[in-house]
């Protein structure tokens, strides 16, 4: 790189964040050396078990990432560009040029951030210095210390749970486990293709269903007992977590034989109301968590994304390619109801709940108090914030929130939710944004200036809280 390049210093110096003398003894002292445990993300497992090595930073950077292809678009780069025939390098200068242009978004702190952890770049992505720093970046990428591995250890990275359907296969897991790795890799179970009943592919995924587990799935029972199978495959290779991705968590009153009745009606392709919909899933969902509780497994809910907006570019790329947004889906009557009946039957397990509707924050902090009945401490978790609130002001959010209305010092913290090896610094963003709040109180006299008491809270933030709650 020259000269010129490696004197234009980047903003982000050692405090960056850190707005008082308490958030930055809160942060160097307390928080940043804390092992990282990313209990949610969907890093590709055959990656991490193949130790892949990057061609070059737009495949390790760019391809897949959803928030950098929107921003892309927005600054009016060509497709081509974005998800096209272009080359990569060619890619990476057009994303270059839309850096600086993305002031005020998370992604210029997380680019900047990333580009220092990683590579030592310490200067600004810009249209004069995109070449430079893709050649300099690329050429560290062909050496052993930048394979996934070496990544994941660099940033000091515990535990890491991927996110898989009740069809996998888990061999990659089998190889990771079976490798020197000595970063422990999770899964957590992911059953929504088989809840989803009105899915146009529902049909074609029960058939795959019925082969991996050796059910033939011709009623609603023959369903959840393939699901038991599954349950019981991923539990044989370790997995203790469940998650699932849906618009609200629906309930509604059922029999049995409506469900049947249901099932058999889904099979011979006909359309379903969405009231035997919402029944459907209702029934299946509570059989799974009640296997959740019965396994000592914890189960997550991911609530409130409006997926595939944009139908003409979804035809062309298909989905998860950038067109999703957040839901207005109202969601506390039904969460109650659903965590009510579990509850009631004391079936209620272990639950992380994450909203992407920032305007159900509030709901959140406040239902899972509801819940929590003092046999596990956090047992009821609100999750921190996601997707598009996976940014400094939703994240505060977020945390004003849980501390108003909860404990913030039983929260279990962070997590990447991320498909990128690269994504790992959003730790530490988190862990300065969660000190300088605690500090500027502390500051301000709102909180006592009792760094062992304050800093042994940050420090279960970070990394403890988690330890304990999963026991990976």
């Amino acid at each position: 790189m020259s000269k010129s390049v490696v004197n234009n210093k980047t903003f982000i110096t050692e405090d960056f964040l850190l707005e008082n003398k308490f958030s930055q003894r809160l942060f160097h002292e307390y928080a940043a050396q804390m092992p990282i445990i990313d209990y949610h993300c969907h890093l590709p497992p055959n990656e991490i078990a193949n130790n892949r090595q990057f061609e070059n930073l737009t495949k390790i950077w760019l391809d897949g990432d959803h928030y950098k292809w929107r921003a892309m678009r927005t600054f009016g780069i060509d497709e081509k560009y974005v998800t096209g025939n272009a080359s990569d390098k060619d890619k990476f200068i057009e994303w270059g040029k839309a850096v600086p242009y993305t002031l005020r978004n998370p992604l210029y702190h997380w680019t900047h951030l990333e580009l220092q952890r990683y590579f030592d770049i310490d200067t600004l992505l810009n249209a004069d210095t995109a070449n430079d720093i893709y050649d300099e970046a690329t050429a560290k990428l062909q050496t052993p210390e930048y394979s996934c591995q070496s990544l994941i250890k660099k940033m000091n990275v515990e535990v890491i749970c991927t996110t898989e359907d009740p069809i996998d296969s888990l061999d990659h897991h089998t190889t990771i486990k079976n490798s020197d790795f000595d970063t422990t890799v999770s899964t957590a179970f992911r059953p929504d293709k088989a809840i989803v009943i009105s899915s146009e592919t529902y049909l074609e995924y029960i058939e795959k269903l019925s082969t991996v587990s050796k059910v033939t799935i011709n009623s609603y029972k023959a369903l959840c007992d393939a699901l038991l199978v599954r349950l019981d495959y991923f539990e044989e290779n370790g997995c203790t977590l469940s998650d699932h991705g849906l618009s609200y968590v629906p309930f509604s009153t059922f029999t049995d034989a409506e469900i049947e009745i249901i099932f058999q009606k889904r099979v011979a392709k006909k359309q379903l109301s969405l009231e035997e919909d919402e029944k459907f899933q209702t029934s299946i969902l509570l059989f799974l968590c009640e296997e959740y509780h019965s396994r000592g497994w914890i189960q997550q809910f991911h609530l409130g994304a409006l997926r595939n907006n944009n139908a003409r570019m979804t035809r062309i790329l298909g989905p998860d390619t950038g067109w999703d947004s957040i839901g207005d889906y109202s969601q506390a009557r039904t969460l109650s109801s659903f965590l009510n009946a579990l509850d009631a039957k004391d079936k209620l397990t272990k639950t992380i709940l994450y909203n992407l509707n920032p305007a159900d924050n509030e709901v959140l902090a406040t239902m899972i108090g509801n819940y929590n009945d003092g046999k596990i401490k956090g047992k009821m978790q609100f999750g921190s914030g996601w997707w598009f609130l996976d940014q400094k002001d939703g994240m505060t959010k977020q945390l004003n929130a849980l501390s108003n209305m909860g404990l913030i010092s039983c929260f279990i913290g962070m997590l990447t939710d991320s498909r990128s090896f690269l994504s790992y610094p959003r730790h530490e963003y988190f862990r300065r944004i969660v000190c300088n709040l605690f500090g500027q109180e502390m500051q301000r006299g709102e909180l006592p200036q009792d760094f062992e008491l304050v800093g042994k809270i940050i420090q279960d933030i970070s990394y403890n809280n988690a330890k304990a709650y999963f026991k990976f």
